[in-house]
């Protein structure tokens, strides 16, 4: 592919005074060909979209003359002359799929409470010590192993009025696709819930029995869960790690974009965990007790949403 500034929509630059991945978000959904101009402040979320680039991304059409295209430029202010850019591809086809399960409401059928993780990882890597495998043993088998006992839990309840769905998303570690094409199959409006559960294999940096929830002011759904827990030991707490903008690096993000109180759960110290995208995130680092207590807390937590009981607040729309 090959564009200038006479075929191309030119160039733009972020605004520093608005969040990184709320702009991202806006121009990805615009479908240009440009280029994109980054201030210095955003120097970590640029690593984090360079890193992330190099593994590849996923297109629904490879027609060069309809495929969208962003150059981001870090510390530029301007492009003061012509530019061109010439861009050359890979393109492997590959069949991916989400893995579903639903149980039927029972009075609010209708009603949908989604709990989800991510199954996938991010492959086979340079060899570190040896090891070439990143196992995600964290990143995400915690979360989708929480899913599961989830959906084995409520079917043996049986006794949810609205419909729950339980889904293990793919090629959330590509820009989150699975979810993007699940949030697609369904009316948004019809999501009561999101529990989106990522990474909660260790301690939270609040002590044990504690998680996290992304985008905890966006929506009351964090104080619903905390008012479930009352008189037991189990805390749920703002996400600490604002600056990560975890609340849009994950599967939650594209429901919630929508309007619905889709929200991650974690205990992950991301700003700290050596294991995190390592080759080293694997089945021994994992702390099981502090697995089985979110998973408890999540299933005690959600009980009034399940029943029909609370309906958390919409999270405010992106601009579409």
């Amino acid at each position: 592919m090959t564009f200038d500034q006479t075929n191309s929509d030119g160039w733009i630059k972020l605004d520093p005074e608005k969040t990184f991945m709320a702009q991202y978000r806006t121009l990805g959904r615009a479908g240009k060909k440009q280029i994109v101009l980054v201030d210095a402040k955003f120097a970590e979320d640029f690593k984090r979209l360079k890193a992330g680039s190099s593994r590849g991304t996923m297109v629904d059409d490879i027609n060069p003359a309809k495929t969208a295209a962003m150059v981001f430029i870090l510390g530029l202010d301007n492009i003061a002359k012509d530019f061109k850019v010439e861009l050359k591809n890979t393109v492997t086809k590959m069949p991916l799929f989400n893995v579903a399960g639903v149980i039927p409401g029972k009075s609010k059928a209708k009603e949908l409470v989604i709990f989800s993780g991510h199954y996938d990882h991010m492959g086979i890597v340079k060899p570190k010590e040896g090891d070439s495998i990143m196992n995600g043993a964290d990143d995400d088998a915690s979360g989708t192993s929480a899913m599961i006992a989830l959906a084995k839990y409520y079917k043996k309840l049986n006794n949810n009025e609205r419909t729950l769905i339980f889904v293990a998303f793919t090629a959330e570690e590509i820009g989150g696709f699975g979810a993007r094409y699940f949030s697609q199959q369904l009316n948004p409006d019809d999501v009561v819930a999101m529990f989106n559960i990522e990474m909660i294999g260790k301690d939270s940096k609040f002590g044990k029995n504690t998680a996290f929830i992304t985008g905890y002011d966006k929506s009351d759904f964090g104080k619903i869960l905390q008012k479930n827990l009352e008189g037991t030991e189990f805390t749920f707490h703002p996400d600490p790690y604002i600056s990560q903008n975890l609340f849009y690096r994950s599967d939650n993000a594209t429901l919630a974009a929508l309007g619905v109180p889709a929200h991650t759960i974690s205990t992950d110290q991301i700003d700290t965990d050596k294991h995190y995208h390592q080759v080293s995130d694997e089945y021994g680092t994992l702390d099981v007790e502090n697995i089985l207590s979110t998973i408890k807390a999540i299933a005690k937590s959600a009980v009034s949403i399940v029943k029909g009981i609370d309906t958390p607040s919409r999270i405010p729309k992106l601009n579409q």
